[in-house]
């Protein structure tokens, strides 16, 4: 039995858990107010005040570290690499360190991990972190040399359902096609085949469906007009696209549960915008079974909004003539990351190298 300490830090949060193998011990969100991280220059320098925090807490539930296995962090903003477990090298570390790619809570998950298992020389792990990049090379072709289209999306939760899917039915994840749906705050749809995410629909920034705060895909020479036009600077513009956009836009509201009371109640409009979203999504289905060459093995519906029946009813209309489909609502981070971990201390996955 190996038991491992997860940390999944947030912009005023940590999340984290224990874990006797995939049995969840306790799981606790420490909450830091927005005083005690003001107080703090960058997100590195925040490391002693939440590590603190950290051990404090374990203590207090009777957990030892020398009784850990391991501890694995959530991964941060590193350069692109390819999805799996990475110890955390001093290399990986110092990325995190400086922010290879922007200045994010995450990053410290990677570096607090190693912190603490160096006390007691147990390894450190991070586990397919959202700058997981497996895109083959004509996916990212744009249309424009100077905008590549860049993998950025729920890889974690992806990853972590693809392979349960696969160990449930006993098969190995490598040896399927797989398109997997997450719905939450952010939509990502991405094709998996040979194990690696081949072609996916930026979940941030860039393409695919609108979501309930995200814009998705917009016409591309209206967007130009709009930021040329006079009204708006660049910072109310990105949060037009990021925040702003989706739901928010249309209905004021982030929250899907509340889309289908509105829906219930009567609500024409929502009843649009919220199919809009079905139909957007089926079209990114599509696009990604073509991807796949026709040859998908199943799909997965996961994320908050995958618990909607209404919506896993919409999606087996629509798109259930592709492949069947297999929904995981909701969205378990420390479990994920736990049985990264897990896979290579049970040799069941090599760890990759950064």
């Amino acid at each position: 039995m190996a038991k491992l300490l997860i940390i999944n830090p947030g912009s005023t949060s940590t999340k984290i858990g224990v874990f006797e193998d995939e049995e969840l011990l306790f799981e606790e969100t420490l909450r830091h107010t927005t005083e005690e991280i003001a107080q703090f220059a960058s997100i590195v320098d925040q490391k002693d005040f939440r590590k603190k925090i950290i051990m404090d807490f374990i203590a207090s539930k009777g957990v030892k570290v020398e009784e850990l296995a391991a501890v694995v962090g959530r991964g941060g903003m590193l350069k692109p690499i390819p999805g799996g477990t990475y110890p955390v090298s001093d290399e990986l570390l110092e990325d995190l360190k400086i922010g290879k790619q922007g200045q994010h809570a995450s990053n410290l998950g990677g570096i607090l991990a190693r912190e603490i298992a160096d006390s007691v020389n147990i390894p450190s792990y991070i586990v397919d972190p959202v700058v997981v990049d497996e895109l083959q090379p004509l996916a990212r072709y744009s249309g424009v040399p100077e905008l590549p289209r860049t993998s950025v999306f729920h890889a974690l939760n992806q990853k972590a359902v693809a392979k349960r899917y696969a160990k449930e039915i006993g098969r190995d994840y490598k040896d399927l096609n797989l398109i997997v749906v997450h719905m939450g705050g952010g939509v990502s749809v991405g094709a998996h085949k040979g194990g690696k995410v081949i072609d996916v629909f930026n979940a941030l920034d860039g393409d695919g469906a609108f979501s309930p705060e995200r814009a998705g895909a917009v016409p591309p020479g209206a967007l130009v007009k709009l930021c040329f036009s006079g009204q708006y600077d660049e910072k109310t513009i990105y949060k037009k696209l990021v925040g702003n956009g989706g739901f928010n836009a249309y209905l004021g509201t982030n929250d899907a549960r509340v889309v289908e009371e509105r829906i219930k109640n009567g609500d024409k409009e929502a009843e649009e915008v919220y199919n809009a979203f079905i139909y957007q999504i089926s079209k990114n289905i599509g696009a990604q079974a073509a991807v796949l060459e026709g040859k998908v093995d199943q799909i997965i519906l996961t994320g908050g909004i995958a618990y909607s029946k209404l919506v896993v009813a919409e999606f087996t209309r629509k798109v259930s003539w592709i492949a069947p489909l297999t929904v995981y609502g909701g969205e378990d981070e420390l479990l994920a990351l736990a049985q990264g971990g897990l896979r290579v201390l049970n040799g069941e996955e090599e760890a990759m190298q950064y």
